[in-house]
């Protein structure tokens, strides 16, 4: 088997047929799509029971409910591709994907893993309220990761280690990377790839410090689903308790307690969390790594000022929240003055001040009028 599909899915039956087609319509037929049913309550069954006929697609359901982390384990466990790609329900695999990363693996020789270009879209509703959609480029790269590039060793640690600065230089959602089965069993020899409290981003990280090579490519081949039910809508501007509801949802546990935790955005804890994970489980590579105090403060802060100027704190919350900082955390913020990125970051949140959240956290984003699924973006968008 050349590919293996991983779509763990929970409640996601609205959105399920379409990624589904979106993954047996390409017409490829050396590789299987694995649909893990986390004991969904919705129509997941009789979605997955219209593509019967098609002997690509396997369905497996658990009994109860299981975390995230180990419904991605278990599709995980049964596949049997020499290359996996991890998908969500609301995810869209544009056409040609299989033909496209067949033919890299083959110019490059088998590498451990491929990581290529994509869309985002939003559903309707998403954010705001609005009935509209958007889309936009799913993730910035820079110059060193532009274009089609094989890069090794000391440059994939690099990516870890710039993480580590709360600065992600290639996406952290996983299907916008694929991997070799090679090197998957290279990182489990040392444990399971996926880890809560995030199983995407440990993942990533882990392959990314075990890799040697990676290719890099500039073809879109995706579009990654933003819907109301995900996780991102709930981090970008909300309250805490709005966004422990979203993560208990789906099984993610609460961020780790750790020295000088500061209250804010549950992902920046809890990738300071599976950082220090990282750590613990990789000190060969990074036991000289430190987790920057100075850029957790700024992104927890930056976090702090979008839920005050989207109205879930206000004026005296904001300011008991800044009483939390130490001297040092203090100090540490009046260093973005000579960061030129924080200084950016400065600029475009006082110049979009009154922006919506879509504005702010989804640059350039367009709105799509009378699109409200990615099928339709890519048939009457992206196709031209």
């Amino acid at each position: 088997m050349k590919f293996s599909v991983l779509l763990p899915t929970r409640n996601g039956g609205k959105y399920l047929q379409a990624c589904i087609e979106s993954v047996l319509n390409q017409q490829y037929q050396d590789m299987e799509l694995i649909v893990f049913d986390n004991a969904n309550t919705d129509n997941t069954a009789e979605i997955v029971k219209s593509f019967i006929s098609d002997n690509r697609l396997k369905y497996y359901k658990t009994d109860e409910v299981v975390g995230v982390t180990e419904n991605w384990s278990n599709a995980l466990r049964v596949s049997s591709g020499e290359y996996v790609l991890m998908i969500g329900d609301d995810d869209y695999l544009l056409p040609g994907y299989f033909n496209h990363i067949n033919s890299i693996i083959e110019k490059y020789n088998n590498p451990d893993a491929v990581t290529y270009r994509g869309f985002l879209f939003i559903f309707p509703y998403a954010f705001e309220n609005k009935s509209v959609s958007y889309y936009a480029p799913h993730f910035k790269y820079e110059s060193k990761l532009d274009g089609e590039k094989y890069i090794v060793g000391d440059q994939l640690k690099s990516i870890v280690y710039d993480m580590f600065r709360f600065r992600p230089r290639v996406p952290l959602n996983t299907i916008a990377h694929i991997w070799s089965r090679k090197l998957i069993e290279r990182v489990e020899v040392e444990g399971d790839l996926f880890r809560p409290p995030y199983p995407d981003h440990f993942a990533i990280n882990a392959l990314l410090l075990k890799a040697d090579n990676w290719v890099f490519s500039k073809e879109n081949t995706y579009i990654a689903g933003v819907t109301p039910e995900s996780c991102g809508p709930k981090v970008f501007g909300f309250s805490e308790e709005q966004q422990r509801e979203k993560e208990d949802y789906i099984g993610i546990p609460p961020p780790a307690e750790f020295p000088n935790q500061l209250p804010g955005a549950s992902n920046i804890n809890n990738m300071h969390t599976w950082l220090q994970l990282l750590k613990e489980n990789y000190p060969s590579y990074l036991q000289d790594i430190r987790i920057s105090r100075t850029n957790y403060v700024r992104h927890q802060v930056y976090n702090w000022i979008s839920r005050y100027r989207h109205g879930s704190i206000d004026f005296a919350g904001l300011r008991e929240l800044f009483k939390l900082l130490s001297l040092k955390d203090k100090i540490g913020l009046i260093s973005v003055l000579w960061d030129g990125r924080s200084l950016k970051r400065v600029y475009s949140t006082l110049r979009k001040w009154k922006a919506t959240r879509i504005d702010v956290f989804f640059h350039n984003a367009k709105p799509l009028i009378g699109i409200s699924t990615p099928e339709e973006l890519s048939h009457s968008v992206i196709k031209n």
